[in-house]
């Protein structure tokens, strides 16, 4: 049997009253209807896969001649090459 625990939240007024309509609405206490929402919330988050970024690199050689790794200022001044000021 599982056990039950009380706790107070708090909840934004126009969301209570919603919460209570809706309990009103099915005919079941207010309690059954937080629990609802609440595994219904868990079970969502559950079945979510993990963020996998995809793959997005491309066939090249590596760094242009002359640009050092960790150089900002090197690859900003080749980005605007050309460009004005």
């Amino acid at each position: 049997m599982v056990g039950h625990m009380k706790t107070t939240i708090e909840i934004p007024a126009p969301l209570l009253e919603s919460a209570k309509r809706e309990a009103r609405r099915r005919g079941v206490p207010l309690r059954a209807v937080v629990e609802e929402g609440l595994r219904r919330i868990i079970a969502d988050s559950a079945r979510r896969e993990p963020f996998t970024l995809r793959k997005a690199s491309f066939r090249g050689r590596g760094l242009q001649a002359g640009v050092v790794e960790g150089r900002w200022d090197v690859v900003r001044d080749l980005i605007y090459e050309g460009r004005g000021t």
